[in-house]
């Protein structure tokens, strides 16, 4: 049992994070999903785990504890890293050290919460309360001051990830533009006239809007509306697609070809 602050010996050991191949491997993230034969073997994704300390010891030792839970940890070393690998990894939490050289974590706070609810832990060598008000007052979730013990930084990372997903709701209504989609009510608007769509036209625009600006194979919307053991060919995708457009004309975003690749939705040129 661990009942003293942090102490670092050794080095990370880093526990194999489960791979993914084929249509999983280049889904986007929301419209991936896990086939009940593959939950049946426990292949399952992996929270990930922002880790962001410029103490590369502090780093190792966390890691390795959090990934004995189960967690996928992404390291960074100071704050423009951060950045750059919260945009790729897209973590499901952010663990954050306060005093770094350059950027600090009261910055890189700052620059996640303009776009992100993802929650923060942040990290600090000073006891002052100033420091936790200012990063409390920046978005951050909970504060810890160091040294501290590994276990509970473990135990805090769990409870925070449980009060945030705990809170959330469905997000069933999405606005891209002048255009409102309402998986719940299955309603599609333009501004406020409805749009009169088909079942897998609309189907076809959830996949779109929950993905503005990302590349969509057709492989991968196929898989995503008609379902991956659908025997048709990806031309029921272009014609689907070829209906929708025709009913989106008075939107402020319009579904464009990338030719050889698929689909995208983007915004209508001003």
């Amino acid at each position: 049992m661990l009942n003293t602050p942090l102490v670092v010996e050794g080095s990370r050991h880093a526990s194999p994070v489960p791979e993914f191949s084929g249509w999983q491997a280049r889904s986007p993230r929301r419209i991936l999903d896990i086939t009940a034969e593959e939950l049946a073997r426990g292949t399952t994704m992996a929270q990930k785990i922002l880790l962001v300390d410029d103490e590369s010891n502090i780093r190792d030792l966390a890691a390795m504890y959090l990934e004995k839970e189960g967690f996928a940890v992404e390291q960074a070393a100071n704050g423009q890293d951060a950045l750059s690998k919260f945009g790729q990894v897209q973590p499901a939490m952010v663990v954050l050290d306060v005093m770094m050289p350059g950027m600090d974590g009261f910055e890189v706070c700052r620059e996640i919460r303009r776009d992100h609810d993802v929650p923060i832990l942040m990290l600090t060598a000073r006891s002052e309360d100033v420091d936790k008000i200012v990063g409390l007052e920046l978005g951050a979730d909970d504060y810890m001051t160091k040294p501290f013990n590994p276990r509970e930084l473990v135990a805090r990372v769990k409870a925070i990830l449980r009060r945030f997903e705990g809170g959330r709701k469905p997000q069933n209504a999405i606005t891209v533009a002048n255009l409102s989609v309402d998986k719940a009510r299955r309603e599609a608007k333009v501004d406020e006239e409805f749009l009169q769509l088909r079942t897998k036209e609309f189907d076809l625009l959830v996949a779109f809007v929950e993905n503005p600006g990302i590349a969509l194979t057709r492989d991968q919307l196929l898989g995503s509306v008609w379902g991956y053991d659908f025997a048709g060919e990806t031309r029921t995708v272009d014609v689907h697609v070829q209906h929708l457009r025709s009913k989106l004309n008075n939107a402020k975003v319009q579904i464009e070809t990338l030719r050889g690749v698929g689909y995208k939705l983007v915004d209508v040129p001003a």
